[in-house]
């Protein structure tokens, strides 16, 4: 186990003096640590040929090899690791390219029905809160290795959009052929339609803004409400004349009757004034006095008509 780890680490050692001296060249991300998930086994490989094309192309098959190796760590990969590292170091291992360690990887950690798994995902794959573009790229690669070609693969693309998007396809003049066209004109409807909802929203908000609010009506100064005037008692029997009528008012301390008041109560006495000649102890109906109307005068009572 000693001797496997000094050879890896010596070959460790040898790659990154490379990669220090800057003879790659490009940018690339180093692999994730792969542990033995077979979900995770296509992804590492993909990773591993990224960054072997990017920065890695001068080296040597046996220093590519030992670069791989150090990123299997944990779980069941582990022990394989050691096993390919024991077989390389007997001089028994059928590895001796990046390549044939990747088909041996992916004989031991790949899926056993890849096929299956893959028609499972795109069945159940919809678009949802996504947007086309995001939707497209996951069935695309969820599709791939599925088995589903021509009319079939188009179902279930159409079969994963939104309603709103599929119902606008249908009316289309020109109907949608190829898996292609099926993955191009979704995009630009999508694209078009959230832009639109999005101008929509900013026109509202500036529309808004600009109505101007109504004018807020303001009582006028001095305004008291009919219950309050003159009501001196602090209760409603303060009314002198009943409701509208008879409203007093403070002069010298002594209270004045309202002469607009009406006077609709009986049995206040003295205090009853006539609206016609306006004077207290009698009413207008029973005034003695000429009655006044508008374009001249008559008289107030019979008796005085026979006078």
């Amino acid at each position: 186990m000693d001797q496997i780890l000094q050879y890896l680490a010596q070959h460790t050692m040898a790659i990154e003096q490379l990669l220090s001296k800057g003879q790659t060249h490009g940018e690339a991300a180093k692999p994730p640590l792969f542990n033995g998930e077979r979900e995770k086994v296509v992804g590492f490989i993909n990773a591993c040929h990224l960054y072997i094309n990017m920065r890695m192309k001068e080296m040597g098959e046996e220093e590519k090899i030992s670069w791989v190796l150090t990123y299997v760590q944990g779980g069941v990969a582990e022990v394989w690791k050691e096993n390919v590292l024991e077989e390389r170091r007997q001089g028994v291992s059928v590895v001796e390219t990046v390549e044939e360690l990747f088909t041996k990887m992916w004989e031991e950690f790949g899926e056993f029905d890849e096929e299956s798994r893959k028609v499972d995902e795109l069945r159940m794959l919809e678009q949802g809160g996504r947007t086309c573009d995001e939707y497209v790229q996951i069935f695309k690669k969820t599709s791939r290795g599925s088995s589903y070609e021509g009319r079939p693969l188009i179902e279930e693309f159409k079969r994963g959009l939104n309603g709103n998007i599929r119902r606008k396809l249908a009316e289309a003049e020109s109907p949608l052929v190829t898996i292609e066209e099926w993955w191009e004109r979704p995009v630009r409807l999508d694209r078009n339609l959230r832009q639109s909802r999005a101008e929509e929203k900013v026109l509202g908000n500036k529309g808004a803004a600009q109505v101007a609010r109504p004018p807020e009506v303001q009582p006028s100064r001095g305004f008291k409400p009919f219950w309050n005037h003159g009501n001196q008692g602090g209760s409603w029997g303060g009314y002198r004349g009943g409701l509208g009528g008879d409203l007093m008012r403070r002069e010298g301390g002594q209270g004045v009757r309202d002469p607009n008041a009406m006077d609709v109560d009986r049995g206040w006495g003295g205090d009853r004034r006539c609206f016609n000649c306006r004077m207290f102890g009698h009413m207008a109906r029973h005034c003695r006095n000429r009655k006044e109307v508008r374009g001249g005068t008559q008289e107030a009572s019979k008796d005085q008509g026979d006078q």
